[in-house]
């Protein structure tokens, strides 16, 4: 391996692990060697992972086969990514965090995005911890118990897709996919320093559709823009069993990605008019958005002019929780974790007429937006309005708030527009914690996210947390 080490592989992305193989200065099979070997070290730290493939080497040493003749069988062959335990993984249980789930299957078939990533050749290593169903922003599940923080272990890494967060951001491999129904790849992204994208609706194909409708999106999770966009052109190719998915794009989403901003017309809003903000955040976060100025960019302060957004998606997410809990006994409920249930009771008494009202506001809401980017190129926001909090918890501060909905103000409305979003890390807290600028889009414009934050990234490199004091402690 010439003088790359194991360490070096772990701190790898994507881009530079193919360009290693393509070297012959590493291999497939040393990648996916020390990413487990990391796992085996961290994983008992951070509960990043639900289940660990018991087949990764065998696929690693048919990957650094191919690679050998240079013949790789796709653009992410040999590369060592995990999948959240959402998405269904052929031959490996999909538990979904929950007690009620049977274990043993059968387990016959793949998500689309899983499936295009085996015929990438990419190294599945394993399934990635999420609260149970994905139905809140934080990573606690009553079958797998609490995902911890990299950056600080007491800290939650946010969710619903915090067990890949904290994987990734602590070199238990480059690439994770995520799903994102409220702001479940944004806020644990935000929380532990890593590039999220929800893409538009439907541009990454998924099945069987979300309990939780139309709102829920599958994006990737990585440590550079590049990474994210080389894995968006992987699970954004077409499946027949998505009968809402766009057409087939032809683009290639790291095509352009250095072009830069100049001459783009952005909106910074600070709190849409009615968010609380931590005022370290709002102040890291507006440095962010000016940094798009040094990049021939104009930045204008405008508020997109939202009104009882978070009632609009309560009604839809919750009633995503009714159905989704429909024809579960009440052993199994209490078998679940209260929370969940209890926004369930609550989803099965708002009235049709409510939800249709709901869907109709939705529809209001995704014009106004169509209409604001006919003026702006784009929209920054905070990604959430406070620094990780305790792990284990729901809310930041129960005096304050009850549910999640009440501290992700910027990431939900997106959902209910379908607009492309990502959060990219934009500096640490006092403590430590990292913050995250959102990059919001017009929606079918994800090429565009990513190369703004591609811009943003060229100026302000992204920190990783040290993990080497997570490997000493587990040691001792």
């Amino acid at each position: 391996m010439d003088d790359v080490t194991s360490s070096d592989l772990l701190t790898c992305s994507a881009a530079d692990l193919l360009r290693l193989y393509r070297s012959k200065r590493a291999s497939p099979l040393e990648a996916t060697r020390a990413v487990l070997q990391r796992i085996d070290t961290l994983n008992p730290v951070l509960n990043a992972f639900c289940f660990v493939a018991p087949d990764a080497l065998a696929i690693a040493v048919q990957s650094e086969a191919r690679w050998m003749r240079g013949e790789p069988k796709g653009p992410l062959d040999g590369v060592p990514v995990s999948v959240k335990d959402i998405l269904l993984t052929r031959g490996w249980p999909t538990l979904r965090g929950s007690k009620t789930i049977d274990p043993t299957g059968p387990w016959t078939d793949d998500a689309p995005a899983v499936a295009r990533l085996r015929e990438s050749g990419a190294v599945l290593v394993g399934k990635n911890t999420t609260p149970e169903f994905g139905w809140k922003g934080v990573t606690d599940s009553p079958l797998t118990g609490i995902t911890r923080n990299p950056w600080n272990t007491a800290k939650t890494p946010g969710g619903s897709s915090g067990g890949g967060a904290a994987a990734v951001a602590s070199g238990m491999g480059p690439l994770t996919l995520g799903t994102d129904g409220g702001g479940s790849i944004r806020i644990p992204c935000a929380f532990t320093g890593l590039f999220g994208l929800k893409p538009s609706f439907g541009r990454v194909p998924a099945w069987p559709l979300s309990p939780f409708g139309t709102v829920a999106h599958v994006g990737p999770m990585t440590r550079t823009v590049r990474d994210a966009a080389l894995l968006l052109n992987v699970i954004a190719q077409p499946d027949v069993r998505d009968g809402r998915a766009l057409p087939p794009d032809a683009g290639d989403y790291a095509a352009g990605l250095e072009e830069g901003v100049r001459g783009w017309r952005i909106a910074y809003s600070a709190n849409f008019g009615y968010a609380n903000v931590d005022s370290e955040v709002a102040t890291l976060v507006r440095q962010a958005a000016l940094r798009f100025v040094e990049l021939g960019a104009t930045v204008d302060e405008a508020d997109p002019g939202f009104e009882g957004v978070e009632e609009i998606f309560r009604r839809h997410w919750f009633t995503g929780a009714a159905f989704l809990l429909r024809d579960f006994t009440a052993s199994q409920k209490a078998m679940m974790d209260p929370g969940l249930v209890e926004v369930a009771e609550q989803g099965a008494r708002i009235a049709m007429l409510d939800l249709l009202d709901a869907v109709q506001k939705r529809g209001a809401l995704g014009i106004q937006m169509n209409q604001f980017h006919k003026k702006y190129d784009l929209l920054l926001t905070p990604a959430l309005p406070l620094a990780a909090f305790d792990a284990g918890r729901e809310v930041a501060d129960v005096m304050k708030e009850r549910r999640w909905t009440e501290w992700t103000p910027f990431t939900y409305p997106f959902n209910l527009t379908q607009q492309p979003a990502a959060s990219i890390p934009c500096g640490l807290t006092k403590a430590g914690l990292p913050v995250g600028l959102q990059i919001v889009g017009p929606r079918y414009a994800d090429a565009r996210v990513c190369r703004a934050a591609r811009a943003f990234e060229s100026l302000q490199p992204f920190a990783m947390p040290d993990v080497s004091r997570l490997v000493r402690a587990e040691v001792d």
